[in-house]
């Protein structure tokens, strides 16, 4: 498993999105899937970044691993943020007209839809969500 710890604020979306990316390419990651994986990195870091330390100044972490027995792509983001579960988050109306929508909830919607799997646990001060891809 490696792993990267930065700043968590936009700014710090490059590094983490080559991080995923040379340690997909290393796993040997399918185009489509590394392409689901980056939009699903892009939703759930700007969510830290955006909404988890609503006083600014905290980090995030993101570690990635391959299990063979699964051959899943293991990607596990942490922050000390506020809590927040994204699971718990209702799916969005996508049946209304776009102008009719409430705002919100449409990423972390697409998120579960693309990923094989998430998980998500409070651990002390630590929100630690865990998404699975099959790569």
């Amino acid at each position: 498993m490696s792993e990267i710890t930065v700043k968590a604020t936009l700014e710090q979306m490059g590094d983490v999105m080559a991080f995923v990316d040379a340690a997909l390419e290393e796993m040997g990651c399918s185009m489509r899937a590394q392409m689901q994986i980056d939009v699903a990195m892009d939703e759930l870091f700007s969510n830290i970044a955006h909404y988890a330390y609503p006083a600014g100044g905290g980090e995030a972490t993101v570690a990635i691993a391959f299990d063979e027995g699964t051959r899943q792509a293991v990607i596990t983001l942490t922050d000390r943020g506020i809590p927040f579960n994204p699971l718990e988050c209702g799916d969005p109306d996508i049946t209304a007209a776009a102008g009719e929508r409430k705002a919100g909830g449409l990423g972390i919607f697409l998120v579960r839809k693309t990923m094989d799997a998430l998980e998500y646990r409070r651990e002390g001060d630590r929100n630690i969500l865990t998404v699975r891809k099959g790569i």
